[in-house]
């Protein structure tokens, strides 16, 4: 699915891999099947990937609807207004309305186990994000309990790690604690039966709005993009792990020494094939479900 097969629709804003349109007083948003990497969206789309994306975060919206207020309206075309029933082909299983809401400018990170930025930054300070941690931890290990590190929003480079005094300047400190005791709570719950599937989830990024004056869990929701997931049976602290999510072509682009700079190179057609297998595998061990297709 292409941007142009809903041209006649108003485009609100478009990032890496969502499209997002203006529906009178709520928006549209659409999963694409693009995947990005290093800041850098591929030319060569992961068939079904936006399906995937938007269904395994209706899972995880539903089944924390008891903790935290949602902006999903429906996701069932055949509720969709008027407007957007001629395109009901290209938006099933890949969309949802929702409401507006006044996004908080921060990403809201949990982080379980020591991988990624937070493993280089333990490595250079024995810290992340200001949170002192233990002497000796291992790469991919679990930390003694899951921390809070807050990041800046980008829709084109980076997110960049920031202190929680930061947060608390750019939200407010009222709001702050009240997103950091959120994002804990809830990684804690999906952590735990994500666990009793299979799966780790080492770390994952929440975004927040307010509606109606109420904090509201908003955009995606424990996706490979959002989320590092690893197979619990081959878990080995010390090292990268095997995951369901995008690390598969984070390295597949490391080892054919891509210097992450325009133009990003194609994936070659069996990365491709084992990155869907990858996140159809996610979504059925986290959902107990087979994805729309």
């Amino acid at each position: 699915m292409t941007q142009s097969e809903l041209s006649a629709l108003t485009l609100h804003a478009r990032g890496k891999v969502r499209d997002i349109y203006a529906v009178g007083d709520d928006l549209l948003f659409v999963a694409s099947d693009r995947i990005s990497a290093f800041d850098h969206i591929l030319p060569t789309e992961i068939p079904d990937k936006g399906k995937v994306l938007t269904q395994l975060s209706l899972f995880w919206f539903d089944f924390l609807r008891d903790v935290v207020s949602n902006h999903v309206i429906t996701a069932r075309v055949e509720q969709y207004p008027e407007s957007l029933r001629d395109f009901a082909g290209q938006l099933r299983g890949r969309s949802m309305l929702v409401r507006r809401a006044n996004m908080f400018p921060v990403e809201c990170v949990a982080r379980g186990y020591l991988s990624g930025s937070g493993w280089k930054e333990y490595q250079r300070a024995q810290s992340i994000c200001g949170i002192r941690l233990p002497a000796g931890l291992r790469e991919s290990g679990r930390l003694p309990e899951p921390i809070f590190t807050p990041a800046t929003k980008s829709t084109t480079g980076h997110d960049i790690n920031i202190p929680f005094g930061e947060m608390v300047r750019l939200v407010g400190r009222d709001s702050a604690e009240k997103l950091r005791d959120l994002t804990l709570r809830i990684y804690s719950l999906a952590a735990e039966h994500a666990r009793n599937r299979g799966i780790i989830i080492a770390d994952t990024k929440f975004e927040f709005g307010s509606v109606d004056c109420n904090i509201t869990l908003a955009d995606e929701v424990l996706t490979p993009d959002s989320s590092r997931f690893w197979p619990a049976e081959s878990y080995r602290p010390g090292g990268a792990q095997l995951s369901y999510d995008k690390q598969f072509v984070r390295d597949y682009l490391e080892s054919i020494h891509w210097d992450k700079n325009p133009p990003a190179p194609a994936l070659p057609e069996e990365i491709v094939h084992k990155t869907r297998e990858k996140y159809i595998q996610a979504f059925r061990q986290l959902s107990g479900k087979e994805l729309e297709i």
